[in-house]
């Protein structure tokens, strides 16, 4: 792979802005809209396979929020209310596993929880958590991948020590970065020695994947501070760690910061910050392939010794077609034809009116709010989720699927990539697969692959 920083080419077709969204799903929650027919849940899964499931629990608490952070968390939370919440959620597995039925069996391929940070809870809270997973929807912890975000105050010993011996194979971290400055100026209440600590206690803890999150293009963070952060992560030898490039979204706290600019110097500022942060992906991403890193996606990089039950994840679960049951007022289910969850915000006052009315809910049987997603959207959706991963798309599975291939189905959108220089010309026949450039870019070539549907609903939708 090319150690250069990733340009584009004089030559070649207008410049994009190379970080125009993150895609971590499609449809985007945005694009969801309120049920009118309120489906049950037992009939959308009747007829849909479900011998690899993957299932994710949502704990929307954290005990600070970010000034980049646009997730669905609310700051802390009283004990009564975290009792609420995982009473509700119990409701909703008993719910939810009642829906999936016992006309064929039921399994599991892996589990994660997510949130806000499920490590906000308590340890006791964390036992009660894995056993909603295991004896509610019938999840075998100790038998598939289970994967846990944690923050450096709540990593502690005695929370690591439930996840561990729950099965627990990945913990992720978010660090964002190991400069205490850099760590302020994203809004971000942390100290090294805190962040070193908790580090310790999850070596200590025995837990087999370690993944770090670090952030660029931080106000004030250059490539020797980039270095220090990536080294300090690389003393830890973990298995995976995850570059995330700095957004500043609507609502949050480092967007309220800076909308005061005027529209002239937010071109100019965003122009600049372009520039810097795809000069410090080059710089993250040499550095890690030197340090025998291999690149999954432009976000992730995996340490090449890593075992490989570990590196490839179970055999069985693909994401581009097996079905995800999502638990928690914030997670997102998937079966074929419908994409559903419950409302979406990221003003806390409204997180905070949605947590409530979750936790007061007695009938989970129903989706409330979502997208429809017919075979066009799926074509595209697997289009995107493929081609995202650096290892790519072998046609052939997208032909087996669709009975179409993609080069036909998509003819426009993959002819402006290869223009652009954002597919590999090198590819193996029958492999779609992006340059060291596409992937660079992945931030503009996502959305590029967003329907004019989905384009026009998440358009229409009022921020919260």
């Amino acid at each position: 792979m090319t150690t250069s920083t990733p340009t584009a080419t004089a030559a070649g077709p207008p410049a994009v802005r190379p970080y125009e969204s993150y895609v971590y799903a499609y449809p985007h929650k945005t694009a969801y809209r309120p049920l009118p027919d309120r489906p049950a849940l037992r009939e959308l899964w009747a007829a849909e396979p479900k011998n690899a499931l993957s299932l994710y629990l949502h704990i929307p608490f954290c005990e600070v929020r970010c000034g980049f952070c646009n997730l669905f968390t609310r700051i802390g939370a009283p004990e009564e209310l975290t009792t609420r919440y995982l009473d509700a959620l119990d409701r909703q597995a008993v719910a939810v596993r009642d829906a999936l039925g016992d006309s064929e069996p039921v399994r599991f391929a892996a589990a994660a929880f997510g949130g806000g940070t499920p490590t906000f809870l308590t340890a006791g809270e964390l036992e009660r958590l894995c056993d909603i997973a295991e004896k509610r929807m019938g999840a075998d912890l100790l038998a598939v991948p289970l994967s846990v975000e944690t923050s450096p105050s709540t990593a502690t010993a005695d929370r690591l020590a439930v996840l561990a011996g729950r099965g627990t194979t990945r913990v992720s971290i978010g660090v964002q970065s190991f400069v205490d400055e850099e760590a302020r100026a994203a809004v971000r209440p942390q100290r090294r020695a805190e962040v070193e600590g908790a580090l310790g206690r999850i070596r200590e803890a025995g837990i087999p994947v370690l993944n770090i999150d670090l952030i660029y293009g931080i106000d004030g963070q250059t490539d020797r501070t980039w270095l220090t952060s990536l080294d300090a992560a690389l003393a830890w030898h973990p298995e995976e760690l995850y570059l995330y490039p700095l957004y500043v979204r609507p609502l949050t706290g480092l967007h309220r910061l800076g909308a005061a600019a005027g529209a002239e110097a937010q071109d100019l500022e965003q122009a600049a910050w372009d520039e810097q942060r795809l000069r410090l992906y080059g710089v993250g991403r040499d550095h890690l392939l030197a340090h025998g890193y291999e690149q999954v996606s432009m976000r992730m990089f995996r340490r090449a010794d890593t075992p490989r039950e570990y590196a490839e994840g179970p055999e069985d679960y693909a994401c581009q077609t097996d079905g995800m049951i999502g638990l928690g007022c914030g997670a997102r289910s998937y079966t074929a034809a419908l994409h559903y969850s419950f409302d979406y915000a990221v003003d806390m006052r409204e997180i905070r009116s949605i947590i409530d009315g979750f936790t007061a809910t007695e009938d989970f049987s129903r989706a409330e709010v979502g997208r429809y997603v017919d075979a066009a959207e799926a074509r595209r959706r697997h289009l995107l989720q493929s081609l995202l991963q650096a290892p790519g798309l072998p046609v052939d599975d997208y032909r087996a699927r669709f009975g179409t291939d993609p080069r036909e189905d998509f003819p426009a959108e993959l002819e402006g990539f290869a223009a652009r220089g954002w597919l590999a010309p090198d590819a193996p026949p029958g492999l779609l697969r992006l340059s060291p450039l596409g992937l660079a870019h992945s931030d503009a070539l996502g959305p590029a692959l967003f329907s004019p549907g989905v384009r026009a609903a998440m358009a229409a939708y009022e921020r919260k």
